[in-house]
């Protein structure tokens, strides 16, 4: 179970903004996409999740080219977390939250409902928020109900998510270092249920530890993906992030020189 990008491309006003891109977010895995601002990554989210149509290339979910999924089935089996979501309405964060639940429709008991949101409240440590006023909240609390949103989506009564994903765009922006974390163990623990995570992240020491597949954008093209691994030894990195970095040969953390 995949999503598959083949040879993606995209272009806008004469502007590459993409090209040649192969990727694959794989169920049970986390897929880090990092990179310097302006390679691309979240363009690259737009057309994994439907909102951008690619000037070249095809996108399928378990072998379905994308443009032949109905809407409502494409929101059944991913959800989407974008860099910034402006609220005008004085809506509560339960209502904020509330909005997630489309994919199962009216089958579903108001039983499952309030399980569900308790659920995925107390994974994001938002559940003493629920009847605050979303406005209200500082940038890394929306962060957390954003998040809480997103994964309400997708909930499963049978916590089996072999055929769902998540797509995020630095979700941990506005986060301090232990919501940061949290976030991350909360997507690592979803993944070992089958959730199949993509993740743009800016914290490269995060996305070496917990991520099972690294791919670094750099001008609209692919500078590496694979392995964490791979990316011991080499200066990839200092190229594209134009700064010296060595990474840990087992792991543990990235090191920046000046």
């Amino acid at each position: 179970m995949s999503i598959k990008a083949k040879n993606l491309s995209f272009a806008y006003s004469d502007k590459t903004i993409l090209s040649d891109i192969s990727l694959e977010v794989i169920s049970g895995e986390i897929l880090t996409v990092v990179g310097p601002n302006g390679s691309g990554k979240s363009t690259f989210l737009k057309l994994l999740s439907g909102d951008l149509q690619p000037t070249q290339g095809n996108i399928f979910y378990h072998e379905e080219a994308l443009q032949e999924i109905s809407i409502m089935n494409q929101a059944k089996m991913r959800s989407v977390m974008t860099q910034s979501t402006q609220i005008i309405y004085d809506y509560t964060v339960r209502e904020i939250i509330e909005m997630g639940w489309i994919n199962q429709g009216f089958t579903t008991s108001l039983r499952d409902f309030n399980s569900a949101l308790t659920e995925v409240s107390k994974k994001c440590d938002v559940n003493d928020l629920l009847d605050m006023k979303f406005n209200y909240l500082s940038g890394g609390e929306k962060k957390r109900v954003h998040f809480a949103r997103t994964l309400l989506q997708i909930w499963s009564k049978d916590h089996d998510m072999k055929k769902k994903y998540i797509l995020l765009d630095e979700p941990s922006s506005n986060l301090d270092l232990y919501r940061e974390l949290q976030l991350i163990k909360v997507l690592q623990n979803e993944a070992k249920l089958g959730l199949g995570v993509l993740l743009i992240i800016h914290n490269l020491n995060l996305a070496m530890k917990y991520s099972n597949k690294i791919a670094v954008l750099n001008n609209g093209k692919i500078a590496y993906y694979g392995d964490n691994k791979g990316l011991i030894g080499n200066d990839l990195l200092s190229t594209v992030f134009n700064i010296p970095i060595s990474v840990d040969k087992n792991l543990k953390g990235i090191n920046f020189y000046n």
